[in-house]
């Protein structure tokens, strides 16, 4: 793992993770965990709602931290006509250049999928000349079928290769799939990975990062050496720990796991 550490591909907070301190706090939240030493910060569904001022405000904050906010992570309202406009105003003042959705909802089968691919094709359309892109984010739903079946290899296959497939680890690993073959199956779309772990059906997602089934040395491996992963994202769904403490300790865990 020599190669991928020397390669310093900068690590982040899915904000999700602090979600109940950024409600109370977004601005000392933020605050709080680039001082602990996290590079990149990622803002979910509620920064939606901001106003542009908001929005200028957050930017500066980052400017001033020396944080960086890579992309977004959007529900269906950020990819509709009119919030798509919002979602790019709003992405390009804070600095993001990618608006990924989080979630496809309820989709119909395979033709459901393709017709995703398309819609989602539209939108990249959209945004590459403005210099951004879109992508999507998994859950374990996709992974049901058999590999080249799967809703994650037909929206891959119906997507453009400026879509980013943002990996989330533990839900491939909880649906048995191999986050290592998914990886050297789509190389260079792997731009973006949530690292977040599975500890089988006793410890599911509270386990902290580094505590779980993830076989992580072989997914850097693979995401640094084929995927084109550009920037890694600690995600925590919650631990025996309180929010902002639980992301320090995976950051310490990424540390050493890195050195």
């Amino acid at each position: 793992m020599a190669l991928a550490a020397e390669k310093k591909i900068p690590i982040g907070l899915e904000l999700f993770s602090v979600r109940d301190a950024l409600t109370k706090d977004l601005m000392g939240t933020v605050t709080a965990v680039a001082k602990m030493g996290y590079e990149v910060v990622e803002f979910y569904a509620p920064y939606f709602d901001w106003i542009p001022q908001q929005a200028k405000d957050v930017r500066k904050l980052l400017d001033n931290l020396g944080v960086r906010c890579n992309s977004t992570h959007n529900d269906f309202r950020s990819f509709t006509a009119e919030g798509l406009r919002k979602a790019i105003e709003l992405n390009q003042i804070i600095g993001s250049k990618n608006i990924i959705m989080a979630t496809a909802g309820i989709v119909d089968g395979i033709a459901g999928w393709k017709a995703l691919g398309d819609r989602m094709t539209k939108v990249s359309e959209t945004l590459k000349p403005l210099g951004m892109a879109t992508g999507f984010h998994n859950h374990q739903t996709e992974w049901a079928g058999a590999v080249g079946q799967r809703p994650m290899d037909v929206l891959a296959a119906n997507t453009p290769k400026e879509f980013t497939l943002q990996l989330d680890v533990g839900t491939v690993i909880e649906a048995g799939a191999d986050p290592v073959a998914w990886i050297h199956a789509n190389p260079g779309r792997i731009r973006s990975i949530h690292c977040k772990d599975w500890g089988g059906p006793d410890r599911d997602y509270r386990v902290l990062f580094g505590e779980g089934d993830s076989p992580w040395a072989k997914i850097f491996e693979a995401a640094e050496n084929v995927g084109g992963v550009e920037y890694y994202l600690i995600e925590q769904e919650g631990s025996r720990f309180p929010e902002l403490e639980t992301a320090e300790r995976c950051l310490a865990t990424w540390k050493k796991m890195r050195a």
